[in-house]
């Protein structure tokens, strides 16, 4: 039987952030523990932290094709069998492209398909309502792609309500932090006056500039550090984590971290609003509100770090929404559809 040959296009960097090659690796640790061939095709630049996660993993890093035909000539090159495609930015005539020219394609999407024509949809958002022809949509957290390490990390229960002081609080905001949310919340968090040992990521230097220049009140302990690879173990011991609304919601869910999240880009609304309203995280509003007025933020923040009640049963309606299967799945309906008869592939 021959390899399966598999390639992730996706970017990373410092605006882009990191959260569209972060669910790729997970998918694409998948697909090599199944015996595939992985294969990333795109620009990982200035996130010192992304190409680590690549290098550690033995996946080759190939320059990004941009355009539908360049799509289609690497795949070819590259005898792809199954090209993932996860990008806001790329021509959404690409998938097309490539399906077509028959290659296995999935769409990684948002909400939004952005008229891409792909074998199969992937939309990991809590309660997404897209709509795309039957059978060619997997849709939902059962989906979550989760890293190998996130996984390992996943406790065999949620958090209880045990009684800390003073408690230990994590803050992170993606892998470079584009929106600056990690001054601002810290400040918040800082602002409440209760006791806590806050370790906070900085994703650039001049944050964490900034964030050396904040004084803790007394009982209060900030301790800021760069992005790390071992921040699900970070994640697991905190008793709460305050971050933002993106693709490592999924992480804290299957973590059962007691989580208060803010949203800091449009395209994080409508999930931020779906996992708030299910009480899988609290929601401290968007970032741009919390600059003109933090009011309501710190007080949701103030009866967390006092309520270990509300803290667990955050924990426990987190930990139950995600189980860390989701990877598994999204491989095993791509290996279907590859098996499919022609006839049957819509």
């Amino acid at each position: 039987m021959n390899t399966l040959r598999v390639g992730l296009r996706c970017d990373a960097g410092p605006q882009r952030g990191v959260g569209h090659l972060v669910r790729c690796l997970a998918l694409g640790e998948e697909f090599l523990r199944r015996g595939a061939r992985v294969e990333v095709f795109g620009t990982v630049a200035g996130v010192g932290w992304a190409a680590d996660q690549l290098a550690a993993r033995g996946i080759p890093l190939h320059p990004g094709p941009q355009t539908p035909d360049e799509l289609v000539e690497a795949a070819r090159r590259r005898e792809l069998d199954v090209l993932v495609l996860d990008s806001y930015e790329l021509d959404p005539a690409g998938a097309g492209a490539v399906r077509a020219a028959g290659v296995l394609t999935l769409a990684i999407v948002d909400g939004d398909t952005r008229g891409q024509d792909a074998d199969l949809y992937l939309d990991q958002n809590f309660g997404t309502d897209l709509v795309v022809p039957a059978r060619r949509l997997l849709a939902g957290s059962g989906y979550a792609l989760l890293r190998g390490e996130v996984l390992a990390a996943r406790p065999a229960a949620a958090r209880s309500a045990m009684p800390v002081e003073p408690p230990t609080v994590l803050a992170f905001f993606g892998g470079t932090d584009a929106a600056g949310a990690a001054p601002v919340l810290t400040e918040v968090l800082l602002s409440t006056g209760r006791p806590m040992v806050l370790t906070v990521v900085a994703g650039r230097p001049d944050l964490a500039a900034r964030l050396a220049r904040l004084t803790p009140a007394p009982g209060q302990t900030l301790e800021v550090v760069p992005p790390t690879g071992e921040l699900p173990a970070l994640i697991a011991a905190a008793d709460l984590v305050v971050s933002a609304a993106g693709t490592s919601t999924w992480e804290l869910c299957c973590l059962g971290a007691p989580s208060a999240l803010v949203c800091v880009v449009d395209n994080q609304r409508d999930s931020y609003r779906r996992v708030v309203a299910a009480g899988l995280a609290a929601g401290l509003g968007e970032l741009a509100d919390l600059l003109a007025d933090p009011t309501a933020a710190t007080h949701t923040l103030d009866d967390l770090l006092t309520s270990g009640v509300r803290r667990a049963a955050l924990s426990e309606r987190a930990w139950s929404a995600i189980d860390g299967q989701g990877r598994a799945r999204v491989v095993n309906a791509v290996l279907d559809t590859l098996h499919r008869p022609a006839e049957q592939v819509c």
